[in-house]
């Protein structure tokens, strides 16, 4: 047909080979990947460069993380997906030199080198360091809850457990309880249940007590080991609540520090802690050593809000602002909080809303805490007595690290702002790579490789953030330089 754009004739010959890099262009991201690889010295970062003497060739491990740096940039992170690609896709294949590895092969590079890939990824967090794009002094701290290759049903809690053994046991009765009627229908009327029914009722009791059976071993091993969950595929996996709309999930919890002027990832880790309160030090600690700066400062919500942790960060000299959760009932019950009483750290009392001073008395310890405590008798003869508190005088307690608590909430006070800049800043790169994934799940199991897959996905997607930065070109100068 005339006046339409006509492509090549599959039969026509080529009398001189096409040369496979016209396929890609200058600023096509796989010249950015290859750079990067080549850039590696993969044999310092944990990788086997030197092949066996004997035996079929192997595949370069550089030609392997090429092929998962492509797949996780591009949301394929199959091994048999990733195989299709390698003979299809014209990227890949210029990116392999039309090599073809198998995905058994594929998949056991990922396994066999996760502690050398999670060196990788922070390779390119150097780079973006090196070329000053993490040349900021904030960070945002966050965890977000990924889902693991275990099915709920087959994760179990010890009130799981307990639930379940009741359900089974409620059943059980029910079904001898109509065997015991059937015995009597038969004794008094000579009339017997149908075979197909008892055969039925025997069936579904050899089952029931079978799987009493599987749930006793597990809370067996539970009371041996001590363990509080069992996962039964992914034995690092734990359930953990998340929002109201998915109550729980198995799988998880990843924390992240974003850097909040270029939104990418300086530091990860995988925990399986079903909160967040013992990561804020573990966190900062990690995003200050991989920032450009000498001191940092840290943003968190109120789930990290533990004074131990805080604490542990200020004596590394990192500034925190975290959001104080609320504990106390009373205002709700219309009595006057412990933020109502000023501190005077000059003369070392309290004032309360009534004017009057609560002096120090005594110190104690508590759940390893050093606590002071304040208090007057004036109260018993207050007028506001009934706002303040049921007992014979309002008590104050100070923890001996109270003066860093408080300058973090006036860190907050002075910069309301600095909230909605974390939640803007740490909940894009969740939403992203979860979006990569898709409404699935981890490939791998236990922490060792789902540590590894999660480092793929953050290098994915800070290389993604630096190609939209500073461009390919520029980003494959910065690392020839």
């Amino acid at each position: 047909m005339k006046r339409f754009i006509e492509g090549t004739d599959r039969s026509q010959t080529i009398l001189l080979p096409e040369c496979l890099d016209d396929y890609v262009g200058d600023d096509n991201p796989v010249r950015a990947i290859d750079v990067f690889v080549e850039m590696l010295d993969l044999a310092s970062l944990g990788f086997t460069v030197e092949p066996e003497a004997t035996g079929r060739p192997g595949y370069h491990p550089a030609l392997m993380l090429r092929i998962y740096l492509y797949g996780y940039l591009n949301q394929v992170q199959s091994s048999r997906r990733l195989e299709r690609e390698c003979a299809r896709n014209l990227e890949l294949i210029w990116l392999t030199g039309r090599l073809k590895p198998d995905f058994k092969t594929i998949a056991d590079f990922r396994k066999d080198n996760g502690p050398a890939i999670r060196k990788v990824c922070q390779q390119f967090v150097a780079l973006c360091r090196d070329i000053n794009l993490l040349d900021g002094d904030t960070v945002a701290i966050d965890g977000s809850k990924f889902k693991a290759v275990n099915a709920k049903a087959k994760s179990f809690t010890r009130e799981k457990l307990r639930r379940r053994l009741g359900e089974i046991d409620t059943a059980i009765a029910r079904y001898l309880a109509e065997l015991d009627r059937a015995d009597e229908v038969l004794k008094k009327t000579g009339v017997a249940l149908p075979e197909a029914r008892l055969a039925r009722a025997m069936k579904k009791l050899a089952h029931l007590k079978k799987e009493a059976g599987t749930f006793k071993a597990i809370e067996n091993r539970m009371d041996k080991t001590g363990e509080t969950q069992v996962s039964l595929t992914d034995p690092d996996a734990r359930a953990m609540a998340t929002t109201s709309k998915q109550p729980r999930v198995v799988g998880y919890n990843v924390q992240s520090a974003v850097e909040t002027k270029h939104h990418l990832i300086v530091a990860h880790e995988v925990t399986n802690l079903g909160y967040d309160r013992d990561a804020l030090s573990m966190m900062a600690c990690a995003a200050r050593d991989e920032m450009a700066g000498e001191t940092i400062e840290a943003i968190a919500d109120k789930g990290y809000y533990k004074g131990e942790e805080i604490v542990a960060c200020e004596r590394q000299g990192i500034a925190v602002t975290v959001s104080k959760p609320h504990t106390s009932n009373a205002a709700a019950r219309g009595r006057f909080d412990k933020a109502d009483f000023v501190y005077d750290a000059d003369e070392d009392v309290y004032l309360c809303p009534a004017g009057e001073r609560l002096t120090y008395r005594f110190t104690n310890q508590e759940a390893g805490k050093t606590l002071h405590s304040y208090w007057t008798i004036a109260c018993r003869e207050c007028a506001i007595k009934a706002k303040c508190t049921t007992g014979k005088e309002r008590r104050i307690r100070r923890w001996e690290h109270e003066a860093v608590l408080e300058r973090v909430q006036k860190r907050l006070y002075d910069d309301p702002s600095k909230i909605p800049l974390r939640s803007k800043t740490v909940e894009h790169p969740f939403g992203t790579i979860k979006a990569w994934m898709g409404a699935t799940h981890f490939k791998m199991k236990t922490f060792q490789h789902v540590g590894t897959e999660m480092a793929l996905h953050v290098l994915a997607y800070n290389m993604k953030r630096a190609l939209k930065i500073v461009g390919v070109p520029e980003l494959i100068k910065a690392m020839k330089a």
